[in-house]
């Protein structure tokens, strides 16, 4: 038995019925590389079998502490049902994207049963019709919940479920052999949430001596201009209280693109590509829907770094961004580049650990009811958003992955979503390309082929601009001091008008392309 840190328990106080907080994935295999042609739903099953120790969290389940005095605890789960947490499913005919994509949403949008394991895994078969997918692969529909993917448990789900090579062994036994506990006694865990309490003043006044070197830190930056908070953030269609309803959509991208176009402008990182990327997709998606904001949009990009005394990673939440108030493409990409070093540096100087552990002390009991009162009373709706989306970038093999013998095609992430935040995008790379799928709620998405499609076109305009070599920003301080005024760009604040024609809507009289897999990405 072990207890959650504050920063895996801060996801189950979160959860609410309309948001429930799991990431997850769907991942594409390609069947054909399996001995046969055929991969078995019983192989899959014992090829997971075999990989359980391998994170710690696909054991283990959730023990409340009585009142919610203290964090819950991880008990290794004394009734494990492996085929209570994988199931399998197909698409009916002609297993499309579409479909896969419909059917991921609805299966994201459910929560996970907190009182077993948080992890679920759904294998679609029947993707027959998806463009330039061979015929018959299949998908696993993945859903993790984020107190079992942050800190203590590392669960990284390619290197859980996949090997090098797609006749590989399976891996080895754990040193000792997995023993399930017993659920510990409410006395026993009040016991011990009674001797945690005693500590918890000297452990308070340890963190707020270390916040007085941080909070010096940040005043300095602020008189010497070293450092700059992001914003106003503007109100849009994401910011308010969700529904229980998702949708989920993609893109495939090319790698080689991707770094000609970091590569066409001098100290951009292939990062400030993505959130241009996005920042473009969203100024003309709302710009279509008569909603681009004058000031520009700002995005939270949880940013992973080691930390000795943790018992796994800390997230450091910087707010970026992402410059939909700039028409040009490339002009938006230097804004992005060049505003996102003070945004980091603000939050670095207070730093991941401290706000970890200013946030630890907040008594569990009142975390779990302001997350419920903030949703019932539907408080987004009334106050200005911290940001307007969430963009996470994941970094996947270069190399092609097997699971029970079938290729690795591709990944596509999910993610949660919460009151006032509606609309998060997540990044995967693998091998030659890249993934940019986004999860929305339905109510403001309803059209969520329509922002794939932007995605499409805003790489498509950075592909375009950064075709003629390296290119220097023409008036890169009027960029800068416009954002920094919270005013949109004299250029003008909206994209060029799209042609609506028969209820569909086309780009310079085309339609837009869909997310799909090109032959070479196939390949």
């Amino acid at each position: 038995m072990q207890q959650m840190t504050a920063q895996e328990a801060s996801f189950l106080y979160l959860e609410t019925p309309n948001a429930p907080m799991h990431s997850g994935a769907i991942t594409i295999y390609d069947q054909h590389t399996v001995p046969g042609g055929v991969q078995a739903f019983k192989a899959i099953l014992e090829a997971v079998d075999t990989r359980l120790h391998l994170a710690r969290a696909l054991r283990q389940k959730v023990v409340r502490v009585p009142l919610n005095l203290d964090h819950p605890y991880w008990v290794e789960d004394e009734e494990f049902d492996l085929e209570f947490h994988v199931r399998h499913i197909a698409l009916p005919a002609p297993g499309d994207w579409r479909q896969l994509c419909i059917q991921a949403a609805r299966l994201h949008a459910r929560a996970l049963d907190l009182t077993k394991p948080l992890w679920e895994f759904t294998i679609i078969e029947g993707l027959d019709r998806v463009e330039g997918l061979p015929e018959g692969c299949y998908a696993l529909v993945s859903k993790v919940h984020h107190a079992a993917i942050d800190g203590l448990s590392g669960f990284d789900l390619v290197d859980v479920l996949n090997d090098v090579l797609p006749d590989a062994a399976p891996p080895s036994p754990p040193a000792r052999p997995w023993q399930a506990e017993a659920r510990p006694g409410a006395a026993a865990l009040l016991a011990r949430a009674w001797g945690h309490s005693i500590l918890r003043p000297f452990r308070l006044a340890e963190v707020a001596l270390r916040s007085v070197p941080a909070l010096a830190r940040v005043a300095e930056g602020f008189l010497d201009a070293s450092l700059r908070r992001v914003g106003p953030v503007p109100r849009t269609r994401f910011n308010r209280a969700i529904s229980a309803h998702r949708v989920v959509e993609g893109q495939v991208f090319s790698l080689d693109a991707l770094h000609a176009i970091r590569d066409a402008m001098p100290g951009v990182t292939s990062n400030d590509v993505l959130l241009a990327l996005c920042g473009g997709a969203l100024r003309r998606y709302l710009g279509e829907k008569d909603e681009l904001p004058a000031s520009s949009l700002v995005a939270l990009t949880p940013v992973p770094v080691p930390d000795e005394r943790a018992r796994g990673v800390l997230v450091e939440p910087v707010n970026l961004s992402l410059g939909t108030h700039i028409p040009d493409a490339m002009q938006r990409l230097y804004y992005v580049a060049r505003a996102s070093g003070p945004s980091r540096a603000l939050t670095r100087a207070i730093g991941a650990r401290l706000m970890t552990d200013a946030a630890s002390f907040v008594p569990a009991a009142l975390a779990g009811a302001a997350a419920r009162l903030y949703s019932t009373l539907s408080l987004a709706n009334r106050h200005q958003p911290l940001f307007n989306c969430v963009v996470t970038q994941l970094s996947g093999p270069d190399r092609p992955r097997y699971a029970a013998g079938a290729r690795m095609v591709t990944q596509f992430g999910t993610a949660p979503l919460f009151d006032g935040m509606g609309l998060s995008f997540m990044v995967f790379s693998y091998c030659d390309h890249l993934t940019l799928s986004f999860t929305a709620c339905r109510e403001m998405v309803p059209d969520p082929e329509r922002l794939s499609a932007c995605l499409r076109t805003a790489f498509d305009e950075l592909v375009a601009g950064a075709a003629g070599g390296r290119v220097e920003p023409s008036a890169p301080d009027d960029a800068l001091r416009a954002a920094a005024a919270g005013v949109a760009l004299a250029a003008g604040t909206a994209p060029d008008r799209a042609v609506r024609s028969e209820g569909v809507i086309h780009d310079d009289g085309a339609e837009a392309p869909r997310a799909n897999l090109t032959g070479d990405q196939q390949r």
